[in-house]
């Protein structure tokens, strides 16, 4: 009788371990890097922690990945409050105080919300 209520109680703690464990697991990323940033958006509140010059300072410093060129597709076209501008040199006169969100689209988002013509995507920049 007392080894099994000693059993009992190594796996209902082992149980209570397992579950913590797991839920720590679970949390993701929340540990000191802070809270985890969306691949395809950058705020104005992610820009204000650093002195960007330039729209494409800003996404060459938090987005890399978004100007890495695509198989044989160039690269993504620059998009400032729903007007096409053209290429990424565009993203250079736009006034970063200005900016709200910079957001990336992929070829079938651009696709979808602009039209053709964006076979590497699109980089939107939002503004005041």
């Amino acid at each position: 009788m007392r080894m099994r209520r000693s059993v009992r109680i190594l796996a209902v703690l082992g149980a209570v371990g397992l579950s913590a464990g797991l839920a720590a697991c679970a949390s993701g990323s929340g540990g000191p890097a802070g809270p985890r940033r969306n691949a395809n958006l950058i705020t104005a509140e992610e820009m204000a922690d650093y002195a960007f010059p330039t729209v494409l300072d800003a996404i060459r410093r938090l987005r890399p990945r978004w100007l890495q060129p695509r198989a044989g597709s160039g690269s993504p076209q620059a998009i400032l409050d729903g007007t096409r501008l053209g290429g990424l040199d565009q993203l250079r006169v736009i006034d970063v105080a200005d900016i709200v969100s910079i957001r990336f689209l992929s070829a079938s988002d651009a696709t979808t919300r602009y039209g053709t013509g964006f076979p590497a995507g699109a980089i939107e920049v939002s503004t005041r």
